[in-house]
């Protein structure tokens, strides 16, 4: 019964990878590059100054109340947002922002002054990280609701898979220490079980976590059936249930209007040692002005919770003129499940991780790509060796899988290489210049894919690997000759973490040249790809 029981989940362990597993690559892969999207974001505006200290909160503060009264005095609120910070206290920006009703501008550090100026270009128009990383579920060209269901269904079947995993595999803590290269079917299996056992926890958490934060879609016929089928009975449940009220979210205080009495507005800084009594070193994300200029401004300054992962934030209210606290705001109190997803949420996106843990973030997904990759390559191995037994020829399902999955496991790569490379060669004057830089990524996804139908899996496995190789090997160089941010400077001046994206992509393309060089062998030893 016991051996039927593991038959049974081996059976759809296999099956739910063969029919999510192209989906979950694009899913894992590009959800990867959002946990390293401060980075990336950086090296895809090189004209952003290098790395500088981040100045002290009051500094900025008082550069970009001095900059909102010169550009937007007469603007009904201010918005001003500080340098990401991580939880280890490092940075993940060094961009400071501040926003109007009318628009918003970035302020350089060093100098205050905003880094896009009078309708010049300053820094180029890019899609930038949080473009790729949304594919992941946003799927890009779909629409909302079609592409959340997707994915949800995806992360549902890798979960599945996930479970099945560790129950068809007696021995799942001994296939950590096991590995037998040159075997064939025995090592892609090694290889498959190596990746899923090292990253495991953390397969589990992203996956589960993707699917909680994004319950309410899943589960919106029960919501429609409990509490109505309108919107507004919808947002009664997200009120209710997750304390997801947008009148709550957007204004926690007591609603006021101007007098229409000119006031001169109070020093912020000095708000800052107020904060500091109550909140000690905990750092401020946000200052909000209601009314700027009129006897009747609000001043808001916003700080994280003192739980990294809870997302939980706490707020204050002064008066603009003379600089009285008038409210402290401990934050509301959430219900469970609001809590539950908050904390998924921190968990999915790493958004309590310092760089280091990060980086490991992005390890723990690309392993998770990888193990999903060998498992599609494993599906095909195994029956083709099961065919040449035989002496028979594939089936077509088989033939299909082995062209789409060269076309996928390493099309995609490379058309990800061909947005960075359109990053730095498309004119900076192109209208729509960010929405090209992914265009020219599925144009080129969909060239591969193409190349991969037509050619024989043999050849087109290495041909595509030494073009993989290609396209990251040179990427550091075209950066060299379009732009003054390349390794020769940012490695001297200790700027690692833009240095980091160019000797990943070092990486990434030794990496396939060393598959390619291997490829041959192989194709030369046994007539076809692994």
């Amino acid at each position: 019964m016991r051996d039927g029981f593991r038959q049974a989940m081996s059976w759809l362990h296999t099956w739910v990878g063969v029919l999510a597993g192209w989906v979950l690559f694009f899913m894992f892969l590009t959800g990867a590059l959002g946990f390293v999207n401060a980075e990336i974001d950086r090296w895809m505006k090189p004209e952003a100054p290098l790395h500088v200290p981040v100045p002290p909160v009051a500094e900025m503060l008082s550069m970009a109340q001095q900059r909102l009264a010169t550009v937007a005095p007469d603007a009904e609120s201010w918005a001003i947002r500080f340098p990401r910070r991580g939880a280890s206290g490092d940075n993940w920006s060094n961009e400071l922002w501040i926003r109007w009703p009318e628009g918003r501008e970035s302020l350089d550090l060093r100098t205050g002054q905003p880094l896009v100026q009078s309708g010049d270009v300053v820094i180029r128009d890019t899609a930038g990280s949080r473009t790729l990383y949304r594919m992941h579920y946003r799927l890009h060209y779909m629409g909302y609701t079609a592409a959340v269901w997707i994915a949800g269904i995806c992360a549902m079947l890798m979960f599945v898979g996930c479970v099945t995993g560790v129950i068809v595999h007696k021995k799942i803590f001994a296939d950590f220490f096991t590995f037998r290269p040159g075997k064939g079917q025995r090592s892609w299996l090694d290889l498959h079980n190596l990746l899923a056992v090292t990253a495991l926890p953390f397969h589990l958490m992203i996956t589960y976590s993707g699917l909680v934060f994004l319950a309410y879609v899943y589960v919106s016929p029960i919501i429609s059936a409990t509490y109505g089928p309108t919107p507004d009975n919808h947002e009664a449940f997200k009120v209710q249930m997750l304390d997801w009220s947008l009148a709550r979210r957007a204004e926690p205080w007591p609603q006021i209007e101007p007098v229409g009495v000119a006031a001169p507005m109070t020093s912020l800084t000095p708000l800052l040692s107020e904060a500091a009594r109550h909140w000690g070193a905990r750092p401020i994300v946000g200052v909000r002005i209601q009314y700027p200029g009129d006897a009747n401004a609000r001043v808001y300054l916003q700080a994280e919770s003192d739980s990294s992962v809870s997302r939980q934030s706490q707020g204050m209210m002064f008066d603009g003129v003379s600089g009285a606290l008038l409210q402290h705001d401990a934050g509301p109190q959430r219900s469970v499940p609001k809590f539950i997803v908050d904390l998924s949420v921190s968990l999915h996106e790493g958004l309590f991780a310092g760089p280091a843990l990060r980086w490991l973030y992005f390890l723990s997904s690309m392993a998770g790509t990888a193990m999903i990759a060998t498992g599609l390559m494993l599906w095909t191995v195994k029956r083709r060796q099961q065919v040449t037994r035989k002496g028979a020829s594939p089936a077509l399902g088989v033939l299909l899988v082995e062209r789409f999955n060269v076309g996928v496991i390493v099309g995609l790569p490379i058309a990800l290489a061909a947005c960075f490379w359109a990053n730095r060669l498309l004119p900076l004057d192109l209208a729509g210049r960010a929405a090209w830089e992914i265009h020219s990524m599925f144009i080129v996804w969909a060239l591969f894919l193409l190349h991969a139908a037509v050619r024989v899996p043999t050849r087109s496995w290495r041909e595509q690997c030494w073009a993989a190789a290609f396209a990251y090997l040179s990427l550091p160089l075209v950066n060299a000759f379009t732009t003054d941010r390349h390794l020769g400077v940012t490695v001297p001046q200790g700027d690692l973490a833009l240095a980091s994206v160019d000797l990943t992509m070092l990486a990434v393309g030794v990496l396939f040249a060393a598959a390619a060089v291997k490829l041959r062998a192989v194709e030369s030893a046994i007539g076809h790809p692994p």
